[in-house]
């Protein structure tokens, strides 16, 4: 499995952007490697924890160190040592935990100061699961949001209770879309009471296929920094839009003062759309116009 860094609609994408660049991470989950692989490419040093040990083998080359162990008995900090990581990952994990907040806490010491927990999860209030129940169906798949190995369930507010729980405040929220009639989950849209699907289109989250979230200590000073520097980042690409946009309409006044400087020139009048110049400018060349 090779993972797009470009693809922003998938969780592995935004996992890849919100970690960034040469960082100290530990992969849990870390499954064959492909995460670690992809990390590595930008200058990240991964660690891993995998429960399954032949995918542990496959994820062995691109890990700096391997432990095959169960994430719901492992204690993290004995294993790894307080102050560790940079970033800690939890790539579609915590839905495979008996207790993922107890697993979660146990994460937070690895963090060195100004570190993060990078997080995906699938939502389980996506609008195919909402579909599903109304025809009566829960029926638990390979892999999707209803995969047989999940035990525990998300939504955008247990997500952010389970973080605060744990301690940390989460900084940046994203999420992947699917339409709800697009995805592996069964539902029978000709089976539907009249207007559900139209009225599902306005509920939050009913598109969200998984949520992609960023976390710090919630140490009031690190969640105000983290988001002190997201705002930033927003206010600068909003004034990059504004210069762009300003540069578009400089360049759009001027062609409109050429035009009609030009239109002067010809002695055209009431002139309102390009096709007709086009065509008073023929007709005026046919005269013998030069």
């Amino acid at each position: 499995m090779r993972i797009d860094p470009a693809a922003q609609n998938t969780s592995h994408g935004l996992l890849l952007e919100l970690v960034g660049a040469d960082s100290r991470v530990l992969d849990l989950g870390c499954a064959t490697g492909y995460l670690a692989e992809a990390l590595g490419s930008v200058g990240c040093k991964v660690s891993g924890v995998e429960y399954v040990p032949e995918a542990a083998e496959k994820a062995r080359p691109f890990l700096e160190r391997l432990v095959i162990a169960d994430l719901n008995e492992l204690d993290l900090v004995a294993e790894f040592g307080a102050g560790s990581f940079d970033t800690v990952v939890f790539g579609d994990v915590l839905e495979h935990l008996t207790d993922p907040e107890a697993v979660l806490r146990g994460a937070v010491p690895l963090l060195a100061p100004g570190g993060s927990i990078v997080i995906s999860v699938p939502n389980v209030t996506h609008g195919s699961l909402r579909l599903a129940l109304l025809q009566g169906r829960w029926r638990y798949t390979e892999t999707g949001l209803l995969d047989r190995t999940h035990v525990r369930f998300f939504t955008r507010r247990s997500l952010i209770e389970l973080l605060t729980s744990a301690g940390l405040a989460p900084v940046d929220l994203r999420r992947t879309t699917a339409d709800p009639l697009g995805v592996e989950v069964e539902v029978d849209p000709t089976d539907l009471p009249d207007g559900v699907v139209e009225w599902l289109a306005g509920q939050e989250d009913a598109d969200t296929y998984q949520f992609v979230v960023r976390a710090v200590v919630d140490d009031a000073e690190a969640a105000v920094t983290q988001l002190a520097r997201r705002a930033a980042d927003v206010e600068a690409r909003l004034e990059r839009a504004e210069r762009e946009l300003d540069a578009e309409r400089r360049a759009r006044l001027a062609a409109e003062h050429d035009i009609a400087a030009l239109r002067s020139t010809l002695g055209f009048r009431a002139l309102s759309t390009p096709r007709r110049w086009y065509a008073a400018a023929r007709r005026t060349t046919s005269r013998g116009f030069e």
